[in-house]
């Protein structure tokens, strides 16, 4: 049981994290038709940005001020750049945002250098959020907070006790994905400014005879995706590692979750985003074999397949590759995605 709740609470905030950083790419492509390869260095560059200003004035403000200036850069990329390809179709947009992601990843290193930044979170956040204690004779407990030491340690030698103490930082990190879920769901589908956006792909023209700048929304929206993509760099970053490879490690499995989810679906996204979380951190943690797995389903294999270099692989190696293989599993009987309603 003890296994399973922390296995489960680690796949939910990493699946929550990726969500953060899907939901940005999905406003974008959604309400733009573009694909923003660069949507993960904006990842990075929030972590870098908010880093240098926490270290002047906290880590608070940085969490505000951070996805702004990141969003301001994406704003500034669509107006001066992005716009004026944008007529050529969508392999020049891809292209442009491409090389983005390169001088990105360039400018970071030269101003920040190759090496891992220490970027902390705040005194509040270093601490668990609550502790699971699990006991052979008491079952599983919560305890809010750091356990006391006495609670972790039986006096009797046959009695035994775990103490899982779960970050608050993982906690945060949740909660802020839970509240942008909620604020995006409300700002496109119960406001004048969702509906003018969501319009203004499909209906450009109407929307311009209305007297909306059409130009000028696909700006806001852009540089709205950019700065989700900046939150989720701080909290990301403070709460794992900020480096220049950052964007790397995340960059690939983003457009993963956006495609399982199916294209322009911000349900799908956070659907799919849960799902690989979950999936990957269970296979990260689990210490089968293929063969065994088999066997464990009841699947007989003869001692020529069971000895077989690839069925000695265990789930924890294949993880990585878990994610692409739901892709390639969604795009072959659903092209749609999950919650999509358009393919590819």
């Amino acid at each position: 049981m003890e296994f399973f709740t922390v296995s489960m609470l680690n796949g939910l905030s990493y699946g929550l994290l990726l969500f953060m950083l899907s939901s940005g790419l999905t406003l974008i492509f959604s309400m733009m038709g573009v694909l923003n390869f660069a949507h993960a260095s904006f990842y990075m560059v929030g972590a870098y940005v908010a880093y240098t200003i926490s270290r002047i004035v906290g880590f608070w403000p940085a969490l505000i001020i951070a996805p702004l200036v990141v969003g301001g850069l994406g704003a500034l990329f669509e107006r001066f750049a992005l716009r004026r390809v944008h007529k050529f179709g969508h392999v020049p947009e891809l292209l442009i945002t491409f090389g983005l992601s390169f001088v990105l990843l360039e400018l970071v290193q030269l101003i920040w250098g190759r090496t891992a930044m220490e970027f902390l979170p705040p005194e509040v956040l270093r601490g668990p959020a609550f502790t699971l204690v699990t006991s052979s004779v008491d079952g599983l407990r919560l305890v809010w907070g750091a356990a006391p030491t006495e609670l972790c340690s039986a006096a009797d030698a046959s009695v035994r006790v775990v103490c899982s103490p779960f970050p608050a930082t993982r906690g945060f990190m949740m909660m802020v994905a839970l509240l942008m879920l909620l604020a995006l769901w409300l700002l496109l589908t119960r406001t004048r400014i969702g509906l003018v956006i969501q319009s203004a792909l499909t209906h450009p023209e109407m929307v311009e005879s209305l007297g909306h700048n059409v130009p000028r929304v696909f700006m806001l929206v852009f540089g709205a995706g950019a700065a989700l993509a900046g939150l989720a760099g701080v909290i990301g970053g403070s709460t794992f590692v900020t480096e220049p490879a950052m964007a790397a490690t995340v960059g690939s499995v983003i457009f993963v979750v956006v495609v399982v989810g199916g294209m322009g679906s911000l349900a799908g996204a956070f659907l799919a985003s849960v799902l690989i979380g979950v999936i990957q951190t269970f296979a990260v943690a689990l210490d089968y074999s293929v063969s065994s797995l088999f066997t464990g389903l009841g699947v007989s294999l003869d001692a020529a397949v069971a000895g077989n270099t690839l069925m000695k692989l265990t789930l924890s190696q294949i993880a990585p590759i878990l994610p692409y293989l739901f892709l390639v599993l969604i795009l072959i009987f659903r092209p749609k995605g999950l919650l999509g309603t358009r393919e590819g």
